[in-house]
């Protein structure tokens, strides 16, 4: 069989916002099929056979077929190489462990060039699943070996290395769920929540409300203890020891049997438990040290390790632990017993797994082995235990048994140290019972891991990212949580003088107001940046700043196709034209009607409670108002707009009429169905110094300030003071 040439790859974009293909992140790729433009699937031999070989689970994909099997049905009917890419890089995507959903291809003008998106939040994840499901597709077009293996395992170390950690990530999943916008502010775990000075920040399970203090406190052990125990919480009796020497003398005063730990660690490193003899006491000091500033020699609780997460004054979860043990079978030495015991599913990398791998050579380990004489050779005899790990398994789920007392004192320990959200280590005979005589707080952490609570070995997965996020986002702050007013204009016509007066009108109202426009960022009445801001990283740097308390927002179609939108949503979205397709053939764009799929990306983000502001004067703008998910409001120069005649006349959407904003002989007017308002002449809604603005860009800002719900007076007395400079 002939060999076919490789697909080329003309042209990858990420767009990081809504664009014309989706409301999420997605990477588009130009795809130069060549000969293979030729060949669909059904007549290239064995294509179809080599591919389901390989990826069995394309028989999932519904394509647009709607039903399971969807996909291979257009396989053996025959479909195009390209289309056929982006549904191998979406299996690959899924194999790798992230679900993309979604993905489209489509033809250009040129011939045998396709535009192929597939959804992925993460640019660098999508540009390695493009690699690979580019040379998974050639060998099957060619009959040449594909290993699968290293394919998917370059994608999951993509995903491993860019993606959100466990407990960042469910945070930002529940202010996802409930419509709260994110910014991810670093390569790490570092998130803006919400926009402006609306946002809120997580840094894995750490808020801005986290104090430095608090987290101070919490890091240094025994004076957390001795906080605790002034303020009446039952803690472990325990000394700072500065030798080993020290660490046995104390632990005689103590009294046997002790627990010996670093001052300030953490996940549990370096503690051992139940110790009574002086070597192992002194094996424990030399384990402790390296792992914080001092170590410390306390009173061993007899009881069951429990982990109770505290979020916001209350108990969300809780996890209790249980030793690690394996038993001998007369055959298999102790390091074949790990192996098996390390390939139960639920072990693996303490950040991504609720139990943790067992490590022979760990010092604890080694440690536990030595008070038992075994080594990880020792062949152990038929139904023999050998205890491995007393501590930091906690992951079996008993939130609902744990008592209000418990509770009780959980909730008093993270006030004491003054954390917001807090985990708290404490050993208890029985978490039903009153704490009192039979437990402690061993404990209590900063930025605590919560993928114990989301993947627990045994019970019920506990929600609390949406807990964490309903904390820093009160419910009772309603359906605009963590969002500013944000108003996106695109457009050609004079709309850095709309963007520039919106904003001007919002700061009389009386929010603090950024505007990213093609004269610069402007912030209250600073010109904070001269050059052009109208495009994606304007926009972000606006909606990541904490004074900004509404955004006025200018974009371009250009910007659209190569940036996406910076924001998710909008209050308000404004369309003044569709011209400029002239300059967007590097697109594809070669006529007036394909911009109406670029523009309405600007209506599409308008929230349901927010509005769209259209141009009626021009009927392609006037027919977007069909596609908002919020009310719509039209502007036009002349009174007699049949647009206009015809929405203030449709009572579906708002009972008494839709709103307009137009111009009736010299004066402005404001209708609501039939009812109408002078706003002004035109002569009297001049300009500061008297400057007359373009009429059509004077009623886009009119009626986007109107739905702001500023008021007619304000808006009149506004535009009279309003010094424009381009």
């Amino acid at each position: 069989m002939a060999k076919f040439n490789d697909i080329q790859l003309l042209r990858t974009t990420f767009l990081r916002g809504p664009s014309v293909w989706t409301y999420r992140p997605v990477l588009e790729v130009w795809l130069d099929l060549g000969e293979l433009e030729d060949y669909p699937s059904n007549k290239i031999p064995g294509l179809n056979e080599r591919l389901t070989s390989w990826l069995p689970d394309l028989i999932e994909h519904t394509c647009g077929v709607g039903e399971r099997g969807g996909f291979i049905q257009r396989l053996e009917g025959g479909t195009w190489m390209g289309h056929v890419m982006e549904h191998v890089i979406i299996e690959l995507l899924n194999l790798a462990g992230m679900p993309a959903e979604f993905g489209q291809t489509r033809e250009i003008s040129r011939r045998g060039v396709y535009r192929m998106v597939f959804r992925c939040p993460e640019e660098a994840v999508a540009r390695v699943a493009l690699e690979y499901g580019h040379k998974l597709l050639m060998a099957a077009i060619n009959d040449e070996p594909f290993d699968l293996k290293p394919a998917v395992h370059a994608i999951k170390t993509a995903i491993n290395d860019r993606y959100l950690g466990p407990s960042t990530g469910c945070i930002v999943d529940a202010a996802s769920e409930r419509r709260i916008p994110h910014i991810r502010l670093n390569d790490g775990n570092l998130v803006q929540l919400g926009y402006g000075a609306a946002q809120r920040r997580i840094w894995t399970a750490e808020s801005d409300q986290t104090s430095a203090i608090a987290e101070g406190i919490a890091q240094d052990k025994d004076f957390t203890k001795r906080l605790l125990a002034a303020c009446g919480v039952p803690v472990p009796e325990g000394q700072i020891v500065a030798s080993p020497e020290e660490a046995w003398e104390v632990a005689q005063d103590i009294g046997f049997p002790v627990t010996v730990k670093p001052s300030d660690g953490n996940h549990a490193r370096g503690v051992t438990l139940e110790l009574s003899k002086e070597a192992d006491i002194k094996a424990a000091f030399a384990l402790a040290q390296p792992e914080g500033s001092d170590v410390i020699v306390e009173k061993f609780i007899d009881g069951v390790e429990h982990r109770l997460l505290v979020v916001g004054g209350k108990v969300v979860a809780a996890t209790k632990g249980e030793t690690v043990s394996v038993y001998g079978n007369g055959n298999a030495t102790l390091r074949e017993l790990v192996e098996v015991l390390n390939q139960d599913p639920r072990r693996g990398p303490e950040q991504e797994y609720p139990l943790d791998w067992i490590n022979l050579e760990a010092g604890a380990v080694k440690l536990e082995l030595n008070r038992q004489h075994v080594t990880p050779d020792s062949v152990i005899p038929q139904g023999q235990g050998v205890l491995l790990q007393r501590n930091g398994n906690m992951a079996i789920d008993c939130l609902d048994d744990v008592h209000p007392d418990v509770a009780y004192y959980a909730v008093l320990a993270a006030k004491i140290v003054g954390l917001d959200i807090a985990g708290m280590d404490m050993i208890l005979k029985d978490v039903s019972k009153p704490m009192q005589g039979q437990g402690a707080i061993l404990e209590v952490n900063a930025g605590p891991g919560l993928l114990m609570h989301l993947k627990p070995t045994s019970g019920a997965p506990r929600p609390v990212g949406m807990a964490i996020a309903d904390h820093l986002f009160p419910r009772e702050d309603g359906a605009g949580a963590g969002r500013i007013p944000v108003v996106g204009i695109v457009g050609t016509r004079n709309n850095a003088f709309i963007s520039r007066l919106v904003g001007w009108l919002l700061q009389l109202s009386g929010k603090l107001t950024g505007v990213a426009s093609s004269e610069g960022m402007f912030l209250a009445n600073r010109h904070t940046q001269k050059t052009n801001t109208a495009n994606w990283a304007g926009a972000h740097r606006l909606l990541t700043n904490r004074l900004a308390e509404a955004a006025v927002i200018q974009t371009t179609a250009r910007s659209i196709l190569e940036e996406g939108l910076a924001y998710d949503r909008c209050l308000v979205g404004v369309v003044t034209d569709m011209d400029g397709y002239e300059q967007l053939a590097d697109h594809d764009v070669l006529e007036p009607g394909q911009m109406r799929r670029v523009m309405r990306t600007q209506i599409d983000v308008v929230l349901d409670e927010g509005e769209g502001v259209l141009n009626a004067d021009l009927p392609e703008v006037a027919d977007l108002a069909e596609l908002c998910d919020g009310e719509v409001i039209l502007y036009a120069t002349g009174a007699d707009n049949e647009f206009v005649a015809a929405h203030r006349a449709n009572t579906e959407a708002r009972h008494e009429g839709g709103r307009a904003v137009f111009l009736k002989g010299n004066n402005v007017m404001l209708a609501t169905g039939t009812q109408e308002r002078v706003l002004g002449t035109l002569e009297a809604l001049s300009l500061a110094g008297g400057k007359r603005p373009d009429t059509s860009a004077l009623l886009a800002a009119i009626a986007s300030a109107w739905a702001l719900d500023i008021t007619p007076e304000l808006i009149g007395a506004g535009i009279k003071t309003f010094e424009y400079q381009a």
